[in-house]
C-alpha cells in the first residue's frame, strides 16, 4: 500500500506540528510513503533525516497551476493507492483520479473544499460528528486522534533562575499563539486573583503587545514570563506545576494531551476540543469560557489540595496512555488505512 501525504500548511502550527510527527512515525511502522509540501528547510530536513521521499510545491493560491501540475506528475510517478491531504488548498488542487482520496480536518471548514474525498478524518469525535451533521454519509467519516511524543527522560525541568521565577513559587504554563482564540487575556486577568503565583506564557503572535499591556493593567507583569515559541518543550512542561488551556476556541488541545503525557493536572475553559477530551475532576477541571473568576478558582482548587493534584495529574497521564501515544495512533491510522484499500480491492 502506497500513500502520498499532500500538506498545504505553513511552517508553524498544530497540524504541522502533528504532521512532521505522524509521516516519520507510519514509516517507523513500515508505510510506504511520499510526501508533497511546501519547501520549509526545517520541514525538509526533518523528512531527508526519517528518510522519506518529498516533492516540493508553493500552494500559492487556488488558481496555483504550477502545484496542480506538481501534484499530478507525483501522482502519475508514484501511482499512490491512497492520498491523504492536510488543508483545504491541497484538497481543492489535488485532482480526483484513480486512489482513495482522504482530507484530514483538524477543524469545523466549509465542506465545500472537500467535496472530491471519498473520506473525511477527523481528529476530534466532535469534528467527525460535524461532517454527518453537514450530510456527509458516516460510512466516509472517521475519528482519528492525534498522538503527541512521549517526554524524553533525559531532559531535565527548566532552570526556574533563567526565567527569573522562585525556586518555591507555583507555577502555571500555558502554550500557544498569541491570538484572541487563546483566551490569554483571561488567564492575566485571572492571575490577577492568584496572589503569588507565577505564569511562564510561551509562544509568540499578533496579541504580544496588548497582552504586556493587560499585564500591566492588572498588575501581573512581574510574575508573568513570556517565552518566545519553542520548538522543544519538555522542560517547560517539567518544570510547571499546573497546565492552563484558556482558549475561547480550540477545536482539539494538543497541548492537553501533552501536559498529560508530563504528569502534569490541567485546568482548562470547556472549549470544543478540551471538553471532548477532559472528564470534569476525573482527569482535568473544565471551566466556562471567558470566565477569569472560574479560572482562577480551578487553579487555586489544584494548587491547595496536593490529593487533587496528584489525582488529576495520574487520570490525566492514565488516559494519555491508553489513547494518545504514537503506538496506539498510527495503529488507528494503519487499521484505517487497510480498511479502505482492502475496500476498494474487493470492488
Amino acid at each position: 500500500m502506497r500513500v502520498l501525504q499532500v500538506m498545504a500548511g505553513a511552517e508553524k502550527g498544530g497540524a504541522e506540528k502533528f504532521f512532521d510527527r505522524l509521516v516519520p512515525a507510519l514509516a517507523r511502522h513500515d508505510l510506504d510513503q511520499h510526501v508533497i509540501c511546501r519547501p520549509f528547510p526545517d520541514r525538509l530536513s526533518h523528512l531527508k533525516a526519517c528518510h522519506i521521499p518529498f516533492t516540493t510545491a508553493s500552494f500559492h493560491r487556488l488558481l496555483d497551476f504550477q502545484t496542480r501540475r506538481i501534484i499530478r506528475q507525483t501522482i502519475h510517478f508514484y501511482q499512490p493507492d491512497i492520498v491523504l491531504t492536510w488543508m483545504s488548498r491541497a484538497s481543492h488542487l489535488c485532482p480526483k483520479e484513480d486512489f482513495i482520496f482522504v482530507s484530514r480536518l483538524g477543524g469545523y471548514y466549509d465542506l465545500k473544499y472537500y467535496k472530491k474525498a471519498d473520506y473525511l478524518v477527523g481528529n476530534t469525535p466532535d469534528i467527525q460528528n460535524y461532517f454527518i451533521k453537514e450530510g456527509w454519509p458516516a460510512e466516509r467519516t472517521a475519528y482519528l486522534p492525534n498522538f503527541v511524543d512521549a517526554p524524553r527522560p533525559e531532559v531535565l525541568p527548566q532552570d526556574r533562575a533563567v526565567y527569573c521565577t522562585p525556586e518555591k513559587a507555583p507555577l502555571l504554563l500555558s502554550l500557544g499563539r498569541f491570538h484572541d482564540d487563546k483566551a490569554f487575556d483571561v488567564l492575566i486577568s485571572a492571575l490577577s486573583h492568584l496572589p503569588g503565583v507565577y505564569l511562564w506564557l510561551a509562544g509568540e503572535g499578533e496579541r504580544e503587545k496588548r497582552l504586556r499591556c493587560l499585564a500591566q493593567e492588572h498588575g501581573v507583569h512581574g510574575r508573568i514570563r513570556f517565552i518566545k515559541w519553542q520548538k522543544d518543550v519538555d522542560a517547560l512542561y517539567k518544570a510547571a506545576d499546573v497546565y492552563v488551556c484558556p482558549s475561547r476556541v480550540e477545536p482539539l488541545g494538543n497541548v492537553v494531551i501533552e501536559a498529560w503525557s508530563h504528569g502534569l493536572p490541567v485546568v482548562a475553559a470547556e472549549s470544543a476540543g478540551p471538553k471532548g477530551l477532559i472528564q470534569h475532576q476525573e482527569n482535568g477541571l473544565l471551566v466556562p469560557v471567558d470566565h477569569a473568576e472560574a479560572l482562577a478558582h480551578a487553579i487555586k482548587e489544584v494548587l491547595a489540595s496536593k490529593s487533587l493534584h496528584r489525582k488529576l495529574a495520574a487520570r490525566g497521564l492514565a488516559t494519555y496512555l491508553a489513547n494518545y501515544t504514537e503506538e496506539r495512533v498510527c495503529a488507528r491510522y494503519g487499521d484505517f488505512l487497510e480498511k479502505i484499500y482492502r475496500k476498494k480491492k474487493e470492488r
